[in-house]
């Protein structure tokens, strides 16, 4: 939480969210590791076609994990999943594993790699995780500025160029204007050479008290 954010008396009263802190030891010293595997896991599922042998033994073994985590479910905000900063992507499998490089009211900037698990066809990732690049940044971006809780009203993301698999990109967004309970925000996808992939541009919208 930024220190405006802090200073807001009614920060968390804005919405119905929760406030959820950051998990200050990102899920113990081993939950990294779970969430690359099974990363690995979803990339393999994609991309192998093993004998029917194989695929029962991993069915099997996918039962076993399942039941063997299925045991320790938590209410929404407790499971270190979406709050392990350090982690790529929060530790969260929805969310891109990808890491903030800068993170302030200026802006904020990502770098990493969509797997082969995101790809749509032909070694390009798929059309509907750029949107999902884009909102999950956008969020930072409102956040990192000091803005409330806020929900997105509008996405629009603008296809320039083939978005590859399994190549660094870069990410970058900020807040372009704010009006009243709404901020309008923009961002670039970019190669590491500058090319531009894609573009977008958002509203936010502040949520009101005990609106969810």
């Amino acid at each position: 939480m930024s220190e405006q954010t802090e200073r807001d008396g009614d920060y968390e009263k804005h919405g119905g969210f929760p406030v959820y802190r950051a998990d200050p030891d990102n899920g113990g010293p081993h939950y990294g590791r779970l969430v690359e595997a099974l990363r690995v896991v979803q990339d393999l599922a994609v991309s192998t076609a093993p004998p029917q042998d194989v695929i029962e033994q991993a069915a099997e073994q996918a039962e076993a994990l399942a039941a063997l985590l299925g045991q320790y479910r938590v209410p929404e905000g407790r499971s270190p999943s979406g709050r392990s900063i350090a982690l790529p992507g929060r530790g969260s499998l929805l969310m891109l594993p990808w890491e903030a490089q800068r993170f302030g009211a200026d802006g904020v900037r990502a770098s990493g790699v969509f797997r082969r698990y995101h790809m749509g066809g032909n070694g390009a990732a798929h059309g509907g995780v750029l949107p999902l690049l884009f909102d999950d940044l956008f969020g930072m971006v409102t956040h990192a500025a000091g803005r409330p809780i806020s929900r997105t009203a509008y996405l629009h993301v603008n296809y320039r160029k083939i978005t590859p698999i399994e190549t660094e990109l870069f990410v970058e967004g900020k807040v372009d204007s704010v009006d009243g309970r709404k901020t309008f925000v923009s961002a670039r996808l970019t190669d590491a050479d500058g090319t531009l992939l894609a573009d977008a541009e958002a509203l936010m919208v502040v949520l009101l008290p005990g609106q969810p």
